[in-house]
């Protein structure tokens, strides 16, 4: 394989939109190279892919009987994610480098067209918190996360476990959301609070 090659497979990895925007002459390869990558991944893990996915192969994707993941047609998923299911993506759903998703024992569903920026960090448990017991002894609750259809989720963002989050919403970068996100609503801070609505 060629420097050129190579160089080029990194940057899709970073940058996987640019998978969708490749000429003919590159396809040629890609395509063949995104179809090894989710042929071993569907042998290894419990996982589906609809068609036409991006997986970056430095993504971590782990999905034992039970926990399965399925990701929607047009789906990307770049470079160092790290994603445990149950987790359901829709269809054109973007997840960008070093994005963290644990679906707990509920699940993470995320919505069509919905947008994940770096290193949002979304986890569908959480720890009990009982004084009279070690920390690593506690139990372990989990209700799900609910993403909806069209949502822009900012860099460094986190996610509870039990939020919902309504079609249409943008969650600004850094912010730590802690309850429920209404329908084409923007939310920013930690924790985060309704800044506007999207118009």
């Amino acid at each position: 394989m060629d420097l050129y090659r190579q160089q080029h497979k990194r940057r899709l990895s970073f940058m996987p939109w640019l998978y969708y925007q490749l000429k003919a002459k590159h396809i040629s390869w890609a395509k063949p190279w995104q179809q090894e990558i989710q042929s071993y991944l569907r042998q290894m893990e419990t996982i589906s892919f609809g068609e036409d996915c991006f997986v970056a192969p430095e993504a971590n994707l782990f999905a034992e009987p039970g926990r399965a993941i399925k990701v929607g047609a047009r789906s990307q998923i770049a470079a160092n994610c790290f994603l445990h299911g149950p987790i359901t993506l829709g269809n054109h759903v973007s997840i960008n480098h070093g994005a963290s998703l644990d679906g707990g024992s509920a699940g993470i569903h995320v919505g069509n067209n919905t947008r994940i920026a770096a290193r949002t960090c979304i986890y569908a448990f959480n720890h009990g918190m009982n004084p009279q017991q070690l920390v690593r002894d506690q139990n372990v609750t989990s209700s799900g996360v609910h993403i909806g259809d069209d949502v822009w989720i900012g860099a460094n963002v986190s996610i509870v476990d039990g939020v919902t989050i309504g079609d249409g919403a943008v969650i600004g970068m850094g912010s730590v959301v802690t309850k429920d996100v209404e329908a084409y609503t923007k939310v920013a801070g930690s924790p985060a609070r309704v800044i506007g609505v999207r118009e």
